[in-house]
């Protein structure tokens, strides 16, 4: 084995959590790597594996380090590392069985969820791995063995005595702070809630950046437990927690690809991690959604169930209405005002409604009796309310904040209606691009503000939704955007429209994947 000495140069690029170090193509062929091999690097007592990239007019007497590889290393400049060839590692062989189809067995999936967030695998490996189990799907064993390893491969919080309630959606509809209602509730009814949210990947917004419109989300194990302790809940940001921080690195070779195999691990895993005994899932159903009919709702229900007995959750999962937006604001400022509002009793039915059942679903799961009668009265009461200012406060918010305090897109405009007539169908998706196209979820006060919804009665010149943007180049983008989408369509009777889109005439971009947990 030939190992060779080299001066580190520091590239002060970050790529995102892979480790990769730069070769020239001649101190390649001399260590005996091409790209893509792994090499091993060490500096003093310290060795690790690195992905190597070639470049054809590198330094040979150099090794430029990515932030992550240097980070990894703790090396600073113009110092001087060995470097040898590195073998390949084990989990790549377990991944090219899954590619023949073979059932992994458990020590094999820990295998390659180890390497994975240890960065000994490329970005090409995992996606193999991805596309594997995509193509031939996983039995309950490795299901579980995959939810394991995530697990034990990630950090994870106790709050001592159950039981500790959660509640999470597999996504796919826009405009959904249920979660911002659900926690309150729960926590003022004296039970621990301690929600770990994401950040919109394909959606104007998640659970986090609607909460970061109020106070803080990005808080450390140490800063949750303070907050928990004070109020029995938290709405916080999971991305820095390292709960399981595998699905993280498998979600962002996921969404190039437009595949989605991890959505049972990727869940679960996380609920697990924050030490959740009761969960109940949310699974929006219909044409709008994700899931899109009621058989594939329920066969995903039944696997949640499945997969949480082996965990040792006890899950239930509520099918919940999917054929159009939940209330009627989409981006993180606008939500975040209608989740205060609908606390202050004067929020959108729909989104009261659902967020009664759900913790009313959590509340029987514990052995309340009477469980809705209590999630109402919390809410009727003003405790609700009470409580996630509460929240808010203990994480670094504003107690006294009002909806009217939020500020939105200063940037507005109307999109009307041309004809008389009743919301015949909402396309969600289009609303998302167009929400997104104003600038949601970067932009807080970006979305649209929904005026109409199914079933509701139009007057010609009558506003169907606004858009509010930060920045007037956006607005103009995503108006024009609204205009060739048509996003809302009215009929005086179904009968009078039963064409609703014409494909591929008037298909302006691409289907989004939809991945948002």
């Amino acid at each position: 084995m030939v190992f060779v000495e080299l001066i580190v140069e520091l590239l002060n690029i970050t790529t995102g959590g892979n480790r990769i170090a730069v070769l020239s193509e001649q101190t390649a062929n001399q260590i005996g790597v091409h790209s893509s091999d792994r090499i091993r690097i060490t500096h003093g007592n310290k060795s690790m594996i690195a992905i190597t990239n070639l470049a054809e007019h590198f330094p040979n007497d150099r090794i430029g380090l990515f932030e992550e590889t240097e980070a990894a290393l703790g090396v600073k400049g113009d110092e001087v590392v060995q470097v040898n060839l590195a073998s390949l590692p084990e989990s790549l062989f377990n991944i090219r069985a899954k590619l023949r189809g073979q059932r992994l067995r458990g020590k094999d999936i820990d295998a390659i969820v180890t390497d994975v967030v240890e960065r000994h695998l490329s970005t090409t490996e995992i996606a193999a791995f991805l596309t594997a189990l995509n193509i031939y799907g996983l039995s309950s064993a490795e299901t579980e063995a995959l939810s394991r390893a995530m697990i034990n491969t990630g950090k994870t919080l106790n709050f001592g005595r159950g039981p500790i309630l959660d509640k999470h959606s597999v996504g796919g509809i826009p405009g959904d702070k249920t979660s911002m209602l659900v926690v309150p509730i729960v926590a003022a009814a004296g039970f621990t809630i301690p929600k770990t949210s994401s950040r919109a990947i394909t959606s104007p917004a998640g659970t986090a950046d609607r909460v970061e419109s109020l106070c803080p989300v990005n808080l450390s194990m140490p800063e949750i437990y303070e907050v928990v302790k004070k109020t029995k809940g938290c709405l916080v940001w999971g991305g820095s927690l390292e709960l399981a921080p595998a699905d993280d690195l498998f979600i962002q070779v996921e969404y190039p690809l437009g595949i989605d195999p991890m959505l049972l691990p990727s869940i679960l895993s996380k609920k697990k991690g924050i030490g959740a005994t009761h969960v109940v899932i949310d699974i929006p159903t219909g044409v709008g959604a994700k899931i899109k009919t009621r058989q594939e709702a329920y066969t995903l229900a039944s696997d949640f169930v499945d997969l949480g007995k082996r965990l040792g959750l006890n899950i239930q999962c509520a099918l919940t209405f999917g054929d159009q937006p939940l209330g009627y604001g989409i981006g993180p400022a606008l939500e975040a005002r209608e989740a205060l509002t609908t606390l202050m009793g004067q929020g959108p039915p729909d989104l009261r409604e659902k967020a009664l059942s759900l913790a009313s679903i959590l509340f029987e799961m514990v052995g309340v009796e009477n469980p809705r009668y209590l999630a109402e009265e919390i809410v009727d009461s003003g405790k609700a309310l009470k409580k996630m200012y509460e929240i808010i406060e203990a994480q670094g918010g504003d107690p006294k904040v009002k909806p009217s305090d939020l500020p939105v897109g200063p940037n507005v405009v109307a999109v009307k209606s041309s004809k008389p007539g009743k919301v015949l169908w909402l396309s969600t998706e289009n609303i998302v691009r167009i929400a997104r196209m104003a600038g949601a979820p970067k932009d807080k006060g970006a979305g649209v503000h929904l005026h109409a919804k199914l079933g509701e009665q139009i007057r010609k010149d009558g506003i169907l939704f606004e858009i509010y943007a930060e920045k007037t180049s956006k607005l103009t983008a995503a108006l024009k955007l609204a205009n060739e989408l048509t996003p809302v369509t009215l009929s005086k009777k179904p009968e009078e429209k039963m064409v609703l889109d014409i494909v591929p005439e008037k298909l302006t971009q691409e289907k989004e994947f939809i991945i948002d947990r």
